[in-house]
């Protein structure tokens, strides 16, 4: 459960630490006091989507601890890095410059690891849940939620994607005569000359490097002529070898006269022959390196077919190479198109059946779970003051080809008939704010019995509901608050005394800025809280006294569960 919430910079919010109990938590105070400011924040924490614009005023970052005890999702955190404690501390910071730094327990997560793991912890239902339950695109994941189908949707949708596959490559063989023709006479011609070229890969690199060469022929030449000379002579001259043979001579016919003349003999000797391997390498590319104006003609000419064809066919000659491959690929599938055909339309066959057999097992199983849903919604909608309505979940097949699209072979939408004797008529159509509100509750109490999580949140969901239909939500939430922890905002006086723990939420102003308080109530404290949802501003004892008989009430039913 949520124990402890801490915020800082948070809209109007300067500083605030609400210590939350298990049961049932409610939160009230005037419109625009800041209550909803508190759920943006959980829900940033939980890292869910938000936004800079929420940092207070003035502030260069906003803060949001949160920590958790009780039941935890210990294998999500081990598997992903993290040390399972007895407390979960999450924590995110929401920099002015739009960055966001998020911790478990001090250690640095993303973002989406964020989500993942706050999704496991809390849930938070708002008023755009009850536009959900309008829009029959929702319906069939609520329905999916309850039954627990996902693997067996996730076996349908992996025999979809590969007939789906089928159908394009079927889609893309499948060409008229005339473009078929058309595409056959341009790949024929793109390989003959390509063929026609005779390329070898890196052939142009090689005839860049030898054209790199040639071009300067002449100064090669020179360079080559010079070092020979300085290394062997001429006619009228003697070049370095012999110079440095001679030296050795000299000095290994006095060596006997001292040891130090004989290693620098030893010395001249390596020396001398380092110098005629560097002429005989020199005398060698001399004689290796054969030079014409028109080997360079050609090298030119070739280089400049290689290029007209790259402005066609790829930067490189290798990739010229893989594109020629690729064209003698694709006619030959086009020209074998029409058994290609047959053979994937074969395949076609089996993937549909295989797709319809795994199609047919969810929504076997979704009518399952729609039968099911019926009966526990009808039952909470009994609890809530709603013992005439009646809710069904209706089947309709798929549009798709062949009846089947990515989600199925079913579409889904709840109907209602919100009084004795009314046609079912789609739940969009004939409910009204308050029964939409009391829907909505029994549905996500339905959801949230066997899903795990140890936190609800509502946030306003109640809008639209008053009098004796107010009462019975009350009592289904505290119902609920018996088996997790319920954090509620609400401006309803029977939900407010229902709860375990209240908390009034209260702007002021102090040195010219707004803030918000958030003070934990005593009894008394309660008393003055409920009267003033229940007469508004001008608190009268007589406003007290229904106040505490109403808190009264409220301990009295909790007592009696």
């Amino acid at each position: 459960m949520l124990s402890l919430l801490h915020i800082e910079n948070i809209a109007i919010i300067e500083s605030a630490d609400i210590a939350f109990d298990g049961g049932f938590n409610v939160l009230t105070g005037e419109t625009g006091a800041g209550k909803s400011i508190v759920i943006d924040a959980i829900s940033a924490v939980l890292g869910e989507r938000t936004s800079r614009e929420l940092i207070r005023t003035g502030a260069k970052s906003a803060v949001v601890n949160a920590v958790f005890t009780g039941s935890l999702p210990i294998k999500w955190l081990e598997d992903n890095g993290f040390l399972a404690e007895e407390e979960l501390m999450l924590q995110r910071e929401i920099q002015g410059d739009g960055r966001n730094i998020c911790r478990v327990n001090g250690r640095p997560m993303t973002v989406a690891q964020l989500r993942q793991l706050g999704r496991q912890l809390l849930n938070i239902h708002g008023q755009h849940d009850g536009q959900q339950l309008l829009d029959p695109e929702c319906h069939l994941g609520y329905l999916d939620s309850f039954g627990k189908t996902s693997p067996l949707v996730e076996e349908y949708q992996a025999a979809y994607r590969s007939m789906a596959e089928l159908r394009k490559k079927i889609a893309a063989l499948e060409m008229d005569e005339a473009e078929r023709s058309r595409r056959v006479d341009t790949l024929e011609y793109q390989i003959k000359e390509l063929e026609r070229a005779e390329l070898r890969s890196g052939e142009d690199e090689e005839l860049d490097a030898r054209k790199t060469l040639l071009r300067s022929s002449g100064k090669l030449m020179e360079a080559i002529q010079e070092a020979q000379f300085a290394l062997s002579g001429g006619e009228d001259s003697r070049g370095a070898c012999d110079l440095i043979s001679e030296a050795e001579g000299a000095i290994r016919s006095a060596a006997r006269l001292g040891p130090q003349l004989e290693e620098l003999g030893q010395k001249l000797a390596a020396l001398r022959c380092e110098a005629d391997d560097a002429a005989e390498v020199i005398r060698d590319f001399a004689d290796e390196f054969d030079f014409s104006p028109e080997e360079l003609d050609q090298l030119e000419s070739r280089l400049d077919v290689i290029y007209r064809l790259k402005k066609k066919y790829g930067p490189t000659v290798a990739d010229m190479l893989d594109y020629l491959e690729q064209c003698r690929a694709e006619l030959e599938q086009i020209q074998d198109a029409d058994d290609t055909i047959q053979k994937l339309e074969k395949e076609l066959e089996k993937a549909k059946k295989e797709a319809r057999k795994r199609g047919e097992a969810l929504s076997k199983a979704r009518k399952q779970a729609a039968d099911n849903l019926q009966k526990r919604v009808q039952e909470e909608l009994r609890q809530l003051d709603m013992p005439k309505v009646q809710f069904v979940t209706e089947f309709s097949p798929s549009p798709g080809q062949d009846g089947m699209d990515d989600t199925g072979m079913d579409q889904v939408q709840f109907l209602m008939s919100a009084n004795l004797g009314e046609a079912m008529k789609p739940i969009q159509k004939v409910a009204s704010g308050g029964e939409l509100a009391r829907i909505m509750l029994a549905l996500k109490n339905v959801l949230a019995e066997d899903d795990g999580i140890g936190s609800l949140v509502f946030d306003e969901v109640d809008t639209g509901v008053s009098g004796r239909a107010a009462q019975k939500v009350a009592e289904k939430m505290a119902d609920v608050a018996r088996r997790k922890q319920v954090l509620c905002v609400t401006h309803l006086p029977q939900i407010a005394a229902m709860a375990d723990t209240h908390f009034s939420v209260e702007k002021g102003e102090k040195k010219g800025r707004t803030f918000t308080n958030v003070e934990r109530l005593d009894r008394q404290g309660r008393v003055e809280e409920l009267a003033r949802l229940i007469g508004g501003a001008a608190v009268t004892d007589v406003l007290r006294q229904s106040a505490a008989q109403l808190l009264e009430q409220a301990e009295n039913y909790r007592k009696k569960a």
